[in-house]
């Protein structure tokens, strides 16, 4: 029966001794069966315990046709095991799990969310909200909630009923199962069915900590700490800023405002580098059309944008000329074609035997055209071609 599993019957022990029912092979990876275990199998969003059976690394720990299949690195070859668990990863389970739980009602209670899944990670943890709409107030209700709950150290009970026995009004939400029922009870707070490990008391939890929410599709996910996870990501956050204060040599205080600066005059510097770069397209464009109306110029190594710039800023500046420009970038050769509003021909004569010669994709209008593909041309090969295509 599932409530005499060991992890149930006392989330914290962390040592035992059993039987060897069958070891077998999955996937290429050895496993063994016990009679009974504390390895907490991967379910209801908390992840595998791990540990050792015999001194053999257990990696994964899952539950398929009604048992536990221990995954090892090798064979125990054994008749008996002697196991334990890795009790700091079992413990934080827990503290993140019941967290959830307690987040969850406090969603419920206070923004009448509720939460639709859950997922356990190794950095953090994550509810899905039913609903697209939550702003930062309902966030801190939430989080002040469950906090709350934490420090009034109330009493967790853990129960096993039947279908028959289950107040489903009380229920946060549906169960899965028909026979076995486990639930898992904050006393005046939450009653809902659970087949996690769960501390004795609301208090063990440490805290929590809200990290921030983003939508999902029509729902709203919510990234939390709790216990441990909340001084590590204090820890994290701290040296992060401990780092941006001595770069930018200013007290905590006044890092946001330093950060703004810097941000504010970055973007005034890019806008000034762009204008810069412009003007010198202009003057190249300049210097291209002055040595006759049809201008044919080869480079390497080069934005398409560049030439797309230099073709239209040559066309401003004289209504006769016709801009051929080539450009090889790794394996692609790409062009620009372009025409002032006298020059007479259509770009769209260059294109189709540009594209027929590189066997690329491109496009554009009679004025403007660009697109290229992988071939073994070269830049002038192509340009020679883009010319006789209009009789130059």
């Amino acid at each position: 029966m599932l409530k005499d599993r060991l992890y149930y019957k006392d989330p914290y022990r962390t040592a035992f001794k059993s039987n060897v029912v069958r070891e077998g092979v999955e996937d290429g990876r050895p496993f063994a069966v016990l009679e009974n275990t504390v390895f907490y199998p991967t379910g209801g969003g908390q992840p595998h315990d791990t540990g050792k059976l015999n001194g053999i690394r257990v990696t994964d720990v899952e539950e398929k046709d009604g048992e536990i299949r221990h995954y090892v690195e090798v064979p125990l070859n054994a008749l008996i095991v002697s196991g334990k668990i890795d009790w700091t990863r079992r413990h934080d389970h827990m503290q993140q799990h019941t967290g959830q739980h307690i987040l969850t009602a406090a969603f419920i209670e206070t923004a009448g969310c509720p939460t639709v899944s859950f997922h356990l990670g190794r950095e953090t943890v994550s509810i899905d909200l039913d609903t697209e709409h939550l702003i930062d107030e309902q966030l801190d209700a939430a989080e002040k909630r469950a906090n709350e709950i934490i420090m009034e150290n109330r009493e967790i009970e853990t129960r096993w009923v039947t279908e028959g026995e289950l107040d489903h009004s009380r229920l946060r939400k549906a169960v899965a199962v028909e026979e076995e029922i486990r639930l898992v009870i904050i006393p005046d707070y939450d009653y809902n069915g659970c087949g996690g490990t769960h501390p004795y008391s609301t208090g063990e939890v440490g805290q929590l900590k809200i990290l921030g929410m983003e939508r999902m599709k029509k729902k709203t996910r919510v990234h939390f700490v709790c216990g441990n996870r909340v001084l590590r990501q204090l820890g994290k956050k701290n040296q992060v800023l401990k780092e941006a204060m001595g770069m930018l040599s200013v007290p905590e205080e006044e890092t946001a405002e330093a950060i703004r600066r810097l941000l504010n005059a970055n973007r005034t510097l890019e806008k000034r580098l762009q204008e810069a770069e412009d003007r010198l397209l202009e003057a190249e464009a300049q210097s291209l059309i002055s040595g006759g109306r049809l201008v044919k110029a080869a480079f390497s190594d080069r934005p398409i944008t560049d030439l797309q710039k230099l073709g239209r800023a040559a066309v401003a500046a004289r209504e006769d000329v016709i801009m051929l420009l080539a450009v090889r970038n790794g394996s692609k050769l790409q062009f620009v074609a372009a025409r002032g509003s006298e020059a007479g021909y259509s770009m769209k004569q260059v294109a189709s035997a540009a594209l027929e010669a590189t066997g690329g994709k491109g496009g554009g209008s009679d004025a403007f055209v660009q697109g290229g593909g992988d071939t073994s041309l070269t830049a002038e090969e192509l340009l020679a071609i883009m010319a006789a295509s209009i009789g130059e």
